[in-house]
């Protein structure tokens, strides 16, 4: 019988009917139990009631435990699943309404997947549109979904992707990496774009590049997200996401173009042994980026205060180890970086992770990442904890 929080009633209740037990017995009490101590925990947990029901949570539990099952209790049987028609016709209005009543949607209208609109974005691609392109479990212990090359192409047109950009999404969606994970954190993930199509499809890695302002890194992330959320039954709170407070990057996701022509480094994807001008997606996930400007080190009080080295180094030496430390820099900053004697990412990462004599290195290498992009406009730039995932040749799937 499971023991868990009341607030995973439908997502426990879920997995019960997935795996044929719709009427298992589930006790539930109120949490979270970490950061508490043992008295805490009895007085809240043990002596306390169970949240939904307002009773005793373990006299609950020993009856449940004890008491013989009753025959509605004792059914199993198979889910049978309903993929529902291949097509639905009705109006626009009402089709908006039916995708967002049924949860195929991010809640913002979407472009309607005509079949002639489905088969010019498959144009994108010369791979069959029936191949399997990935399988995703948002739940651990739930059920795999799997989808296909049209699936991908479908939640691309809901988001108004160009036939062009559908690669980008095929290379992603063919890992099964969930872009919204049932983990309570709310983490959300990233892709990072090298290689000559980013002039090709118009990314943008000048101003504003981490933002939504570009036509393909915006529909791009959003696609994403959808293709998760359709293809991968991720993002149903509840059920198959959990996250305590949420994450608004889900909406588009992190989608960096890395502007080479400006860094004054070899290329994120060149570092991971791939070519220059080779076309790779790297795929990061993590809390998200904020300003560095946030952090009590990037300090802009006189020009020898903005020793950006040093900041770096700082502001990485604070962060968590779960995903590492992602820098996103704008080229004005590498440069300053580079010109402290920095003329690799390697040799600086080496500096960073540098610990004071008889410490020990607060992340291992392979926790640090440095991204080059922006404008040359000022010297703000970004720290987040992304943590690599892997890297993706995306002409495989033109």
């Amino acid at each position: 019988m499971p023991f868990t929080l009341s607030d995973f009633i439908n997502h426990s209740t879920e997995v019960a009917r997935l795996h044929g037990m719709p009427a298992l017995r589930i006790q539930f009490v109120r949490g979270p139990t970490w950061g508490r101590s043992r008295e805490q925990i009895r007085k809240m947990t043990i002596e306390g009631n169970n949240p939904l029901t307002g009773k005793p949570a373990m006299q609950e539990l020993v009856a449940k435990l004890i008491t013989p099952l009753t025959d509605e209790e004792k059914k199993t049987g198979e889910l049978k699943r309903d993929m529902g028609p291949a097509t639905i016709t009705d109006t626009h209005d009402n089709l908006q309404r039916l995708f967002l009543d049924n949860r195929w949607t991010d809640f913002l209208p979407v472009i309607l997947p005509t079949e002639e609109k489905v088969e010019e974005m498959l144009k994108g691609t010369s791979h069959d549109p029936g191949e399997e392109l990935g399988k995703m479990m948002p739940v651990p212990s739930s059920e795999t979904w799997s989808y296909t090359v049209r699936t991908a192409a479908i939640n691309a047109v809901m988001t108004g992707c160009k036939p062009e950009y559908l690669p980008i999404l095929l290379a992603a969606g063919s890992t099964g990496l969930d872009p919204i994970n049932v983990a309570d954190s709310a983490w959300v993930p990233s892709m990072v774009i090298n290689g000559t199509i980013r002039d090709e499809i118009g990314l943008n890695y000048e101003i504003g590049a981490v933002g939504p302002w570009s036509h393909a890194n915006t529909t791009i992330g959003r696609a994403w997200s959808l293709l998760g959320i359709n293809g991968g039954n991720c993002g149903k709170t509840g059920v198959t996401y959990m996250g305590t407070v949420g994450n608004p990057m889900n909406t588009t996701n992190i989608i960096i173009a890395e502007n080479e022509r400006d860094s004054p480094w070899e290329p994120f994807s060149v570092r991971k042994g791939f070519k220059r001008g080779q076309n790779i997606v790297s795929l990061f996930r993590g809390w998200g980026l904020i300003s560095s400007k946030n952090f009590k080190a990037n300090d802009w009080s006189t020009p020898a205060a903005m020793d950006f080295p040093k900041i770096i180094k700082e502001i990485i030496e604070v962060h968590d180890a779960l995903f590492g430390a992602t820098a996103v820099l704008c080229p004005p900053v590498a440069n300053f970086v580079r010109d402290a004697g920095y003329d690799t990412v390697e040799k600086f990462t080496e500096w960073i992770l540098t610990p004071p004599a008889g410490q020990k290195p607060h992340l291992r290498p392979n926790q640090v990442d440095i991204i080059v992009t922006g404008g040359n406009n000022n010297n703000y730039w970004s720290m987040g904890a992304l943590g690599f995932n892997r890297c993706v040749e995306i002409d495989k799937w033109r």
